[in-house]
């Protein structure tokens, strides 16, 4: 008969009687019902169940023993849990803390620990490994050419949350947008550009297209390098896109060749040219120098004129005369009449003409004052002499 069914006896489903003499009507004691349910596990085994009297040693009871060995068992299981929620983040990566999966946090390189699963996991991910792939074909230019274009492009990890929850596929999302930029990039220029100096510029404005959609997709990736090959025509007009390029090389080799010229010949000119500069400059401060010392002497002249104008005019052709016959061997002699045959010191004269020549001039700019002694004898002194000796 079921305990809880009318005749039951008011029993408790441990068999006890709630209405007995020991119960009271209280609650069922905890201890003795795991000591029935060891007992019957005794039993199901074959052993023994204790006696409720047990001896009188007075020791702890095989319930207290069985307790404490769970709660032991319980911390070790409890702490060996916790243990296993420490991780180790080798610098080339980042762990991402996933709690009942969602984003809690990126933890650095280094030791770390999180909650234990089921609770906490964490994913980590190398960032500092490069990944490469190559895109290839053919372009329309923006003159309406077709080229071929190859590059590489190369890319790591930057943000490890955006790489893991923001992007489902962000490698695909990469190559899409890399086509993407690239027919834009190719289709705004020139053939020529691309074919020549281009190349680099085309290349860095292809890397900062692709960065700006990761950035924008949000997919965590960094485009470390974009590396461009060559572009090269379709085989077809291959011929003529060589002797175009030729052509250009040729070109720029006389181009190059004409610049060095003009660099060697226009310093000759120049140097030539303020030498000339400066040759007439001297030219010209001796003839402004020649001209104002000219009119010095002609002002001096001529304030020595008016104060005695016989005497500056005779002595002006006097200078004038001498100046002429100073070069010339000869000497004239006035004799009006008489004898002409005289002693002359042609000695004497000779060596006034010698004195003379090493001596500065005198001339009327030195003044009434000047020592008139040391000149050589004029015509007027020698035709004096000559009158004297021949009225001898």
């Amino acid at each position: 008969m079921a305990w809880n069914e009318p005749g039951g006896g008011n029993r408790d489903p441990w068999g006890s009687n709630q209405g007995g003499p020991g119960n009271q009507g209280g609650p069922p004691d905890l201890d003795e019902i795991v000591r029935k349910l060891q007992e019957r596990v005794s039993g199901l085994f074959g052993g023994k169940g204790s006696s409720s009297g047990g001896g009188g040693g007075g020791g702890p009871s095989a319930v207290d023993l069985s307790l404490k060995t769970i709660g032991v068992i319980l911390a070790g299981v409890f702490v060996v849990w916790l243990f296993t929620g420490i991780y180790i983040i080798d610098p080339a990566e980042r762990g991402v803390v996933l709690r009942f999966g969602a984003y809690v946090k990126t933890t650095a390189p280094g030791p770390h620990w999180h909650i234990p699963w089921p609770i906490e996991r964490v994913e980590v991910v190398n960032v500092d490994e490069i990944s490469s792939f190559s895109h290839k074909a053919a372009m329309l230019t923006r003159d309406e050419n077709i080229v071929d274009v190859e590059l590489t492009v190369q890319s790591r990890i930057q943000d490890a949350s955006n790489y893991l929850f923001q992007d489902q596929a962000p490698m695909k999302t990469l190559r899409d947008a890399t086509e993407t930029v690239v027919r834009k990039t190719i289709g705004g220029a020139k053939l020529d550009f691309i074919l020549t100096e281009g190349r680099s510029a085309v290349a860095a404005m292809i890397q900062q297209g692709i960065q700006s959609l990761m950035d924008e997709y949000k997919t965590g990736l960094l485009v470390t390098s974009v590396n461009m090959q060559p572009a090269k025509p379709p085989e077809q007009v291959k011929d003529a896109f060589d002797d175009a390029i030729k052509a250009r090389e040729d070109k720029e080799r006389l181009e190059n060749k004409a610049e060095a010229y003009a660099n060697e010949i226009l310093p000759q000119a120049r140097g030539e040219a303020a030498r000339a500069i400066a040759n007439a400059k001297a030219y010209r401060d001796q003839v402004v120098a020649s001209a104002e010392g000219e009119t010095s002497r002609f002002n001096a002249i001529r304030t020595q004129f008016e104060k005695a104008p016989e005497v500056t005019r005779e002595r002006l052709y006097l200078e004038t005369i001498e100046s002429v016959l100073t070069g010339s061997n000869m000497v004239l002699i006035d004799v009006p009449q008489g004898n002409s045959l005289m002693y002359l010191p042609l000695d004497q004269i000779m060596r006034n003409q010698t004195a003379k020549v090493a001596q500065p001039r005198t001339s009327m700019l030195d003044g009434p004052d000047s020592n008139q002694y040391n000149a050589p004898p004029t015509t007027s002194q020698i035709r004096d002499v000559s009158r004297d000796r021949s009225s001898r």
